[in-house]
């Protein structure tokens, strides 16, 4: 309305100025002499004026059917577009000058006025593949995402702007979260470029969420293969794909598929504590039991791990306390000044109640890597050993406001993990989790796999009845009831 009534406003005062001039010429006496070849003609100012324009109008006609018969020179020379060139260039001229405003007003954040300046450009351009694609980025900046939807659903049946249109349609469905239809545009847009690196992360991502672990495969292959990834990238996603495949097999029953998908992800990664827990357990059940410790012996060399500890005592499940604490022997010694190894050579000391060798085993850890777990053996070695009342329970009371020790973090959003899992419950990002101490330990939940029971669990009831006295279940409940 404003805008209407600033041209009327501007009109009116253009006339006024006008008629205002022409009386003054009217008004003016006197003529205007022209001399043309010797002979001198007298007109009125105003007759002056009148002819002036007249004059500058059949030049600029002149002008015109000179351009006209340029193009019809060049069209007879075989230029086919130097006629409809002529006669749009006008329109043409103000078309680009449009866009240029929508691309100058999209840079600048300028939502509106973008959107505005790009569809003038629509309608003076008969160039759809670049007024529509600045028009969607507008309209997406604005946020109409239904109009930006239509305009990039608008690029997909030209050849030309297909990708682009495919890329816009899919991060607006990413956004909605609409995950089923963004993998379909993903798929097409790698069809169309299998080596755009922005396309084959989003895919490889979508896949990762949906748990497509042989599409994310093949994705991994095609971008190794365009060299996107770091080798030793490439090899490690491998492996975590190789061992989610193995997840998935073993939920279905799939015997056969889930073992040698487990023993290829350990193969690729033998320090991925997940993987060698999980080819462990098909060696076992393939019967070759010293391959599953020899493999438990190199992860834990690599990344000592409770989960790495309680595969290996899976191996001999009905052994007494004291020959699986020689059997461990073995394994602590792979990497044997690892606080994980200290506390796992205390808490077998603890079930064979050699309280001595626990509290040697556990050294300074207590004080110096203060955990809820170190703290609850170091209640239970005091316990054992005739400590008052008041000492272990003052452990104890450590233990219970004490950071609960390393968990499966994610690298990306810090969330905490029960168990290690390939994609990121909270974030959905790939192989971002970490095993370490959680930034807020209050917020941090107690793995199982990390008690004091790790040891005990894998003996018979008998074993377990023998070996399992009221210093180890004290100190069981301490780090229960901080869980």
């Amino acid at each position: 309305m404003l805008w209407s009534l600033l041209k009327i406003v501007v009109f009116v005062a253009i006339a006024a100025g006008l008629a205002y001039a022409a009386t003054i010429l009217i008004e003016t006496p006197g003529e205007v002499l022209i001399a043309i070849a010797g002979r001198e003609y007298a007109v009125t100012p105003l007759g002056f004026v009148l002819w002036l324009i007249v004059l500058v109008v059949v030049a600029l006609g002149i002008l015109k059917i000179v351009g006209f018969l340029v193009a019809l020179v060049r069209f007879l020379l075989g230029d086919e577009t130097a006629i409809t060139r002529f006669f749009t260039r006008n329109r043409e001229r103000r078309g680009l000058d449009a866009l240029s405003s929508s691309m100058l007003a999209l840079a600048a954040g300028e939502a509106t006025l973008a959107s505005r300046k790009a569809a003038k450009a629509d309608r003076l351009l008969n160039r759809p593949e670049i007024t529509r694609l600045v028009g969607a980025q507008a309209a997406e900046m604005n946020g109409d995402r239904m109009k930006a939807l239509d305009l990039y659903k608008g690029l997909i049946p030209d050849e030309r702007t297909r990708f682009a249109g495919i890329q816009g349609a899919l991060r607006l469905k990413q956004e909605a979260g609409d995950t089923e239809l963004a993998l379909a545009l993903a798929k097409k847009g790698f069809a169309l470029r299998p080596d755009n690196s922005g396309m084959l992360r989003t895919l490889f991502d979508l896949q990762s969420k949906t748990e497509d672990w042989s599409g994310a495969r093949e994705t991994l292959n095609a971008t190794m293969h365009a060299r996107l990834l770091p080798r030793d990238v490439g090899t490690r996603r491998d492996a975590i794909l190789s061992l989610a495949d193995a997840r998935k097999a073993k939920a279905e029953g799939q015997a056969p598929r889930w073992r040698e998908a487990a023993k290829q992800a350990n193969k690729l990664a033998p320090g991925l504590v997940p993987a060698a827990v999980l080819a462990a357990e098909a060696h076992v059940e393939d019967g070759a039991a010293r391959k599953a410790a020899r493999l438990l012996k190199t992860a834990w060399g690599v990344n000592p791990h409770p989960d790495l500890a309680a595969a290996f005592a899976a191996i001999e499940p009905g052994e007494t306390p004291t020959a699986r604490r020689k059997r461990f022997d073995a394994l602590i010694g792979a990497n044997p000044s690892h606080a994980e190894s200290r506390l796992l050579g205390a808490e077998l000391a603890l079930v064979a109640e050699d309280f001595p060798a626990a509290r040697k085993a556990l050294g300074d850890l207590a004080e110096t890597e203060s955990t809820t777990r170190s703290l609850a053996v170091m209640a239970a070695i005091e316990r054992g050993q005739g400590a008052p009342e008041a000492v272990v329970r003052g452990w104890l009371a450590k233990a219970l406001g004490a950071s609960r020790g390393p968990q499966w973090i994610c690298g990306k959003c810090n969330h905490v993990h029960a168990a290690w899992v390939p994609v990121c419950e909270s974030c959905a990002a790939f192989d971002t989790l970490d095993w370490k101490a959680a930034p807020n330990a209050e917020n941090a939940g107690l793995a199982q796999s990390t008690m004091l029971p790790l040891i005990i669990g894998g003996a018979s009831p008998a074993d377990a009845s023998m070996t399992k006295g009221p210093i180890v279940e004290d100190a069981e409940i301490a780090v229960e009831r901080t869980a």
